[in-house]
């Protein structure tokens, strides 16, 4: 099966409407025909073809009614940043598959966000099929530009009620998370996580008619997808001015990783030279205006460990910020032991925390005593004697999500 079939091209050159059947289109699945749902495709359609001159280089938003809800400037939350969204309300992966070209790429987009799948559910397409089309649109993006940065989203969660329950979401998220990992420049986004309660559906208080986010979960998504965005070098793309205060030193020199060295893992080995690269061979860990990212792997989850090249003994202060995408795991290593560093309300251990602040920075202190330490997170004692061994490197770890860390530096006692 190819993504676009002669037949299909030939009768939709210069059309914005629904084609009358499924003969000779592209992909498997439903593509709805409902008269509202003709229409508003139509119109919108129509609207952006209008300003595809304007709109090029954007980072396009491309989705159904979820997307669609977030208005045309995705509510003003990534400020500086030029957006084109592409929800219709209603669409199927299928509906989003046949107005890629137009709608899409023809904008050239600079980065690509995507959330598609909740609407094959209410028509009756297992998550095959939902695979099968997120892939045909992702090897067009592919072919068109192959270092355009993507974001998938996972489906958020809805309810049974809605036709959409928990297992055949998570059924969906699973097979689309194995489609990701055939497109290196896709960084999946556990966006499902981040909004299901404790059976797998949504909660009213972000999602009223647990389908449709309200601006208490918009609120959420945009935040989610700004670590990702910064990342990409779609958004904060200054360098960071911040200097260590009296008496500390910083571990890294905010240009590269110089001073640091890799782990030998399943998958690297050992004795990578870091002096003056921005990046390990793989792209795990990367220096990014002043931070240090390690990026979220293709394959879901990779343990990795990144160790400065000098060891600490004695007493010390350690201080940092970190970042957190959705459910994201990874952990500071003090010496030999890991202190847990995670997206903590999600991913734990440390879950009741008040004054975490999700996919925002973090301020993580470690004051090391006669190689006992004590560590806080914003002020909050998160592990009150952390016996650690007499000396050691400090070290980052990677496991699965994207974790960024910045303002890494040290005081050590004379």
């Amino acid at each position: 099966m190819g993504i676009w079939s002669p037949a299909y091209a030939q009768r939709s050159d210069g059309s914005l409407s629904i084609p009358e059947t499924d003969d000779g289109l592209p992909g498997v699945g439903p593509i709805r025909r409902y008269d509202w749902f003709r229409n508003l495709w139509s119109e919108k359609r129509k609207q952006w073809a209008a300003k595809t001159q304007a709109d090029q280089g954007a980072v396009v938003f491309f989705g159904d009614s979820i997307t669609q809800g977030w208005g045309d400037d995705c509510g003003n939350t990534f400020p500086g940043l030029k957006v084109a969204n592409r929800g219709i309300s209603g669409d199927t992966t299928r509906g989003m598959l046949l107005r890629l070209n137009k709608d899409v790429l023809a904008l050239n987009p600079k980065g690509l966000v995507m959330l598609m799948g909740t609407n094959d559910l209410e028509e009756g397409a297992d998550a095959a099929k939902v695979a099968t089309n997120i892939e045909l649109i992702l090897t067009a993006v592919q072919k068109h530009n192959p270092k355009m940065p993507v974001t998938l989203c996972r489906v958020f969660p809805a309810s049974a009620s809605k036709k959409r329950p928990a297992d055949q979401i998570k059924a969906i998220n699973g097979a689309i998370a194995e489609v990701a990992k055939k497109f290196p420049q896709v960084t999946m986004l556990d966006t499902w996580t981040l909004f299901a309660n404790e059976q797998g559906d949504a909660k009213e208080p972000e999602f009223p008619d647990l389908l449709h986010p309200n601006q208490v979960g918009y609120a959420k998504w945009g935040a989610a997808l700004r670590p990702v965005l910064a990342t990409q070098g779609l958004i904060e793309t200054e360098p960071d001015t911040f200097k260590p205060e009296p008496g500390f030193v910083s571990l890294t020199n905010g240009k590269d990783l110089t001073g640091w060295r890799l782990a030998g893992s399943k998958s690297t080995p050992a004795g990578e030279e870091l002096e003056g690269k921005a990046s390990t061979t793989d792209g795990r860990y990367v220096a990014i205006n002043g931070r240090i990212v390690v990026t979220t792997p293709p394959e879901g989850r990779r343990i990795q460990q990144l160790y400065t090249k000098q060891e600490f003994p004695g007493d010390f202060v350690l201080k940092l910020e970190f970042r957190a995408t959705p459910n994201a795991d990874s952990g500071v290593f003090i010496r030999e032991p890991q202190l847990q560093c995670r997206d903590y309300p999600l991913a734990g251990p440390y879950k009741e925390l008040k004054q975490y602040r999700p996919q925002d920075w973090n301020e993580l202190v470690v004051t090391v005593k006669d190689n006992v330490a004590v560590c806080t997170c914003n002020g909050e004692v998160i592990e009150g004697a952390f016996k650690l061994p007499a000396s050691g490197p400090i070290g980052l770890e990677g496991d699965h999500g994207q974790m960024e860390y910045r303002r890494i530096r040290i005081s050590v006692s004379k």
